[in-house]
């Protein structure tokens, strides 16, 4: 894989916009630079489905803004698509070739397979669901996929979206009740066309595009939702329902002053919400989705994934851990030696612990904690607890849902249990108490894995069978006998209070050379 500047340009019905990537010859990739302009450029088509001048002003106009910023960041080649609007016209081929000569982009004309594929492709390489339903609404069309265990199954283009929708049902943007009406009845209609729907019965909707986008964005604002991030975000379907009706009550005004929907989308968010919702109520889903990968997204995997000759990632979240290594300059021998050393400490202190353990469940999370423990001594080794913890809870990490990403940061980051109840108290909503004495016990399990490999040197080399005595267990630790355990010792001794305060036991930690193991 070569070292190269990739920016993709995607020319949409509602907008335009130009995204910058950087990726290295190891396969690490970084989204630089995102610009959008609106442009509605489905709005400018005459009466004989031509692009007005005024239409094809701003498209020029925007292309040209943005060929200067691929140059002025050294972008060493630009992919340039559209979608449903330029499809649409009539004068297409002029347009194309009128682009081409006062821009320099060679415009691809996307097919509608293309633009549902894309849309597919940006889910399977950045969610970890297996089987779903896709949308994605733009300003002129709306793709609709199936996919199951991550292969898509089938797909459909319908010819209207957020903006035709509104021109076509709506004479204000007020629209009275049988203009509603009217519209959730075609939406319905146009859903039971197709027959692979029914047969989709209780599968996620996955949203993608920027009406999903608003909706996630209005339903966390209304609920007061404390953790930051959209990709991957879910609520029950009664719960979208609720603020597609609660859209349809407001009025223009209203809808302008409320928090979390765009001002460039007052007028369109009704009929797109309301295509969202006539979806969920065709299949029944119980969850909607939202995605923050989409169109563009794909075709960046696509370019990815030819490179590797794959279809799809393997495994999403070991790509999402093979970036944040790369990002953040992760040592990968300390973290495989602490992993291990937490999943013998587990195996070893779960007999002792007060309540129900889902032991795989457990390991796995233990596993995904120690990749990313103590992250935030990237920032400030001093902090290392509170950075890593904040940096989980505010970024996505593709394949991990919102309730996995909280975990994780609650035990990587783990210090003590009076910071783990500081730091995840803004999210009480989000975990039970029963949740929380788990993450105190895998993390104070890790903490103790982190001290016994604190020079990095991986002293420790077998931990031996726990020993239960009348008013304390000993855990034996055998070290490399030409190695110093000095530190390790010190380290586990100060910070094995925090096990034993969750399994109410003293813990004895006796170090011996390892030519003593038995």
């Amino acid at each position: 894989m070569k070292r190269q500047r990739l920016a993709i340009i995607d020319i949409g019905s509602n907008s335009i916009r130009l995204v910058i990537n950087t990726i290295n010859e190891h396969g690490h990739y970084q989204e630089l630079y995102n610009f959008k302009t609106v442009a509605r450029l489905s709005n400018h088509l005459d009466a004989q489905g031509n692009l007005t001048k005024e239409g094809t002003s701003i498209l020029l106009t925007t292309l040209q803004k943005f060929r200067t910023l691929t140059e002025d960041h050294h972008c060493d080649r630009a992919i340039v698509v559209a979608t449903a609007a330029m499809r649409k016209a009539n004068n297409r081929k002029e347009l194309l070739k009128l682009a081409e000569q006062e821009t320099g982009f060679s415009i691809k004309l996307l097919s509608e397979y293309e633009e549902a594929y894309f849309g597919y492709l940006a889910i399977v390489n950045s969610t970890s669901i297996q089987d779903g339903i896709t949308i994605d609404i733009g300003g002129g069309s709306t793709e609709i996929t199936r996919f199951s265990n991550r292969k898509l199954l089938h797909y459909h283009s319908f010819p209207f979206g957020a903006i035709t929708l509104y021109r076509d049902f709506f004479h204000s943007t007020d629209p009275s009740e049988e203009e509603l009406a009217s519209l959730q009845k075609f939406l319905e209609s146009a859903f039971a066309t197709l027959p692979w729907l029914q047969d989709a019965k209780d599968l996620p909707v996955i949203g993608i595009g920027g009406t999903a986008r608003n909706l996630s964005l209005i339903h966390q604002r209304q609920t007061d939702y404390p953790l930051a991030g959209l990709h991957q975000y879910s609520f029950p379907a009664e719960e979208l329902h609720s603020v597609t009706q609660m859209l349809q009550r407001l009025t223009s005004s209203e809808r302008e002053g409320l928090d979390g929907l765009s001002k460039d989308r007052v007028d369109v968010i009704i009929p797109g919400t309301q295509a969202i919702s006539s979806l969920v109520k065709t299949i029944g889903s119980s969850q909607f989705i939202m995605s923050r990968k989409g169109l563009r997204d794909g075709l960046f995997y696509s370019e990815i994934l030819e490179q590797l000759n794959l279809e799809c990632f393997p495994n999403v979240v070991e790509e999402s851990f093979y970036q944040l290594y790369h990002q953040y300059e992760i040592n990968l021998e300390h973290v495989k030696q602490v992993a291990k050393l937490a999943t013998k400490l587990y195996e070893q202190l779960a007999p002792f612990y007060n309540g129900k353990l889902e032991h795989q469940q457990n390991l796995t999370l233990i596993h995904r904690a120690a990749r990313v423990l103590y992250l935030g001594e990237h920032i400030n080794p001093e902090a290392s607890s509170q950075h890593t913890f904040y940096l989980l809870t505010n970024m996505s990490i593709d394949g991990l849902n919102h309730e996995e990403r909280l975990a994780l940061a609650c035990v990587s980051s783990f210090k003590s249990k009076a910071q783990l109840l500081h730091m995840a108290s803004p999210f009480m909503p989000l975990i039970s108490k029963k949740q929380l004495k788990r993450f105190e016990f895998l993390g104070a399990i890790l903490k103790l894995a982190y001290c016994l490999n604190r020079t990095r040197r991986h002293v420790i080399g077998k931990i031996g069978t726990i020993e239960a005595k009348r008013d304390a267990i000993v855990l034996p630790l055998y070290y490399h006998y030409d190695l110093d355990p000095s530190f390790e010792q010190d380290y586990a001794l100060k910070h094995v209070k925090h096990v034993e305060k969750v399994i109410k036991k003293t813990i004895e930690l006796p170090f011996l050379p390892l030519s003593n193991f038995t």
